[in-house]
């Protein structure tokens, strides 16, 4: 999945907020990848059937609106600080 944000700087807070969970939430029949190019931030999950791929795309898209949230509302780390 792909998100475009206004500019880098704005993406780049999304980003580095959603990559903290890679490697915490990812189960045994899947994974993802985060990176981001200028204004974009690209989430590829990958996994071992169409259940598991739904559950992946699911949770990171809710981090995605949830760091998103965070950054709107002047908490760029989305962590309540």
């Amino acid at each position: 999945m792909t998100a475009r944000y206004p500019d880098g700087d704005a993406a780049a807070v999304v980003a580095a907020a959603v990559s903290r969970e890679v490697g915490e939430i990812d189960g045994d029949r899947s994974t993802a990848t985060v990176r981001r190019d200028g204004p974009e931030v690209r989430i590829d999950v990958a996994a071992d059937d169409l259940v598991a791929l739904r559950a992946g795309l699911n949770t990171w898209q809710t981090l995605l609106e949830v760091a998103e949230r965070g950054f709107e509302a002047g908490d760029p780390a989305g962590d309540g600080r």
